[in-house]
Order: structure tokens, then sequence, then C-alpha cells
């Protein structure tokens, strides 16, 4: 299954493992998916997982990128003419759309919801993909 996971996942199922998106985590990490990704999508986990306020160690949050480099999908990404409510998540959608991503799991689908435009992407919650896995 090839997937984008919005960041907001790798942050939640780094800080407890033992929910839905830490599920989502290992299923990433076992390669029963394959994530779909960009430059810009890259360079956002970096950012926000290397944010002291998380703690989490910074050679974890290289070695997670990288491995999401290495086994995932590179995007080669067409603007969308679509407005969402944050400008930020627009590369998530991009990259779902342009690499015909079975769905884009997120912690918040109402931040898909075109104020402007429309998609053709599955937005799906972490329980969401989990249950297609199973």
């Amino acid at each position: 299954m090839r997937v984008v996971i919005d960041t907001n996942i790798l942050v939640s199922g780094s800080i407890n493992p033992h929910g839905a998106p830490g599920r989502v985590v290992d299923a990433v990490l076992t390669e029963a998916v394959t994530v779909l990704y960009d430059d810009r999508i890259i360079g956002e986990y970096r950012d926000v997982l290397r944010r002291l306020k998380f703690g989490f160690n910074q050679g974890d949050v290289d070695a997670l990128a990288l491995f999401i480099e290495t086994t995932g999908e590179l995007a080669a990404v067409k603007g969308l003419d679509v407005v969402l409510p944050d400008p930020d998540d627009l590369a998530f959608l991009e990259v779902a759309d342009a690499g015909s991503a079975d769905g884009l799991v997120t912690g918040n689908p109402k931040h898909f919801k075109p104020v402007r435009g429309r998609h053709r992407v599955n937005i799906w919650r972490p329980a969401d993909l989990l249950s297609r896995l199973h």
C-alpha cells in the first residue's frame, strides 16, 4: 500500500508507540506500507521532529527520515489548484495526488478539506489505514 504520512502521525507515533499512530509508524518501519514523499515533506519531518519540545534523539530523527527516503518513493509533484486551510499541508496533498497514493494518513483530516477547489485523494485517520492493512 502506498501512502503519504502527515508529520503529526510521526510525532504522535513517536511519543506514544502503543496507539494507532504508533502502529502506523511500525507499518512504515516494517515496510508494510510504502511512504511517498518529496523534499518538502522530508524537510518538514526533520524540522518538526527536531524541535526541542519533543525531546527526540536527533540521530533517531535523521535515521527515520533517511529510512523513509531509502525505502519510500520520491514523487514528481505537479501543483494542484486547491487552497487548504493551512497552506503548509498542500505538499502532502500534492505528493499524494501526483504519486497516486492509496491514501494520505493524518490526525487532522479537516485540514485537507479545501476552502477552494477539489482533490481526489483519500484522507485517512491512522485507524483507517490499519484496518486496510489487516
